[in-house]
């Protein structure tokens, strides 16, 4: 059964990667988008707010649908369908803002589902592993949007159409993940807490206050993080001075931190606890912003960028982690909840700091998602949820009964 466990996880971590290389290909090409369908910059926005409104009811969605469908099915689908999506944006034209807004819509239902379910089976496997494993999914959706922007910048270097950047990408992920879902293994029903799935799935008031702590840290997590993708370039340029290519650097450096942060997470997880995991990374994260709010010049705000992605690259995954060991019996539930404040976080984020930019300014600006990092620190203690604790001293043995793979499903 150790074997299924491998598996499980490859595949899982492969799934994660898929996904970082699509999502990474959407946002990169945001402004080819607008350019090929004429998008104006008025209606922009509101695709732009669509995906991740949708991304919400597809999550919401999850939450239901895993009562009776295994997450591992719902991945195992979802997943092509966000391919099939991405394939769709790029194979539009000038005009066409109808089939712009359906493959978006597709998308973003999709995306939903994949995420929710995607964190689902990474948190049932962490469990069954008994230790800290659920950063190196991260790690693997961080690579796959390194590698995803990277074929989104060869495309507009080389002036590709979309549809010929896209094609590829999704000839040979699409079957890829196809193979690799036979391998998924979804959470062991006897593990089940009894009387924990009915009230979580419910949706009880005792049950959301005890999650809202993790809530928040996912929101505030995701505003942090929505701030250096939507305006890390545009400060450096217009607050720091640099050039427009230095410009370019800084989500660049955030993802490679990101990645290699989460790399390294499971391991402090285990040897320190996810609590103290947890605090560091909001410290850490905190300090990037300081450092980038008072810069004096670019290479001085690139490095509040690097403290940035080394500091909140722990938090999402450790988040999902602390809901899992908090509801071990209704995790799907829990996960399903939790991934919404994920989008809230995106949705927030981006329109906040801009709003205070223009009224404030943006060395302002960069405070806030400081101090609602900060605010962590007074719900690290939620991530220390009983029984599944990790960390010295708390790592379980390995579980040999993982329950059954998604294979004969």
């Amino acid at each position: 059964m150790t074997d299924v466990l491998r598996r499980g996880r490859a595949s899982l971590a492969f799934g994660f990667f898929a996904q970082g290389v699509a999502f990474a290909l959407l946002v990169t090409r945001i402004p080819a988008v607008q350019d090929r369908y004429g998008v104006s910059d008025a209606l922009l926005p509101l695709f732009l707010a669509a995906v991740p409104v949708l991304a919400g009811i597809g999550s919401v969605t999850t939450e239901r649908l895993v009562r009776r469908v295994p997450p591992s099915r719902l991945l195992r689908w979802s997943q092509p369908v966000v391919l099939l999506g991405l394939l769709g944006v790029g194979a539009g034209g000038p005009g066409r803002l109808a089939a712009l807004a359906v493959a978006l819509g597709v998308f973003g239902l999709a995306v939903g589902v994949l995420d929710a379910s995607m964190n689902m089976l990474g948190v049932s496997l962490q469990r069954s592993y008994g230790r800290s494993i659920m950063l190196s999914f991260h790690a693997a959706y961080s690579l796959g949007g390194i590698i995803g922007a990277s074929l989104a910048w060869a495309g507009a270097h080389w002036h590709l159409a979309l549809w010929v950047s896209y094609l590829p990408v999704v000839a040979v992920l699409l079957p890829a993940v196809l193979v690799a879902s036979r391998w998924y293994v979804d959470a062991d029903p006897a593990g089940a807490v009894p009387g924990a799935d009915g009230a979580a799935a419910g949706g009880g008031t005792l049950v959301f206050r005890l999650l809202l702590p993790l809530c928040l840290v996912m929101t505030f997590a995701y505003i942090g993080d929505s701030t250096v993708s939507n305006w890390s370039a545009k400060y450096l340029k217009d607050v720091l001075g640099s050039s427009e290519q230095l410009a370019t650097v800084p989500y660049n450096v955030y993802m490679v931190t990101t990645l290699l942060g989460r790399a390294i997470g499971d391991f402090g997880v285990r040897r320190l606890g996810a609590v103290m995991v947890v605090r560091i990374g909001a410290v850490v994260a905190a300090g990037g912003f300081a450092v980038v709010a008072s810069a004096s010049g670019a290479w001085a705000g690139m490095l509040g960028f690097t403290l940035l992605g080394l500091g909140l690259c722990v938090l999402v995954p450790q988040t999902f982690a602390a809901a899992g060991r908090l509801f071990p019996g209704a995790s799907d539930a829990a996960v399903a909840r939790l991934n919404i404040f994920n989008y809230v976080g995106f949705l927030v984020g981006s329109p906040l700091v801009g709003a205070l930019g223009d009224a404030w300014s943006y060395r302002g600006a960069m405070l806030v998602p400081m101090v609602l990092v900060l605010v962590t620190l007074g719900y690290a203690r939620s991530f220390a949820a009983q029984p599944d604790r990790y960390g010295g001293g708390h790592e379980r043995p390995r579980t040999v009964d993982v329950g059954r793979g998604s294979n004969g499903l």
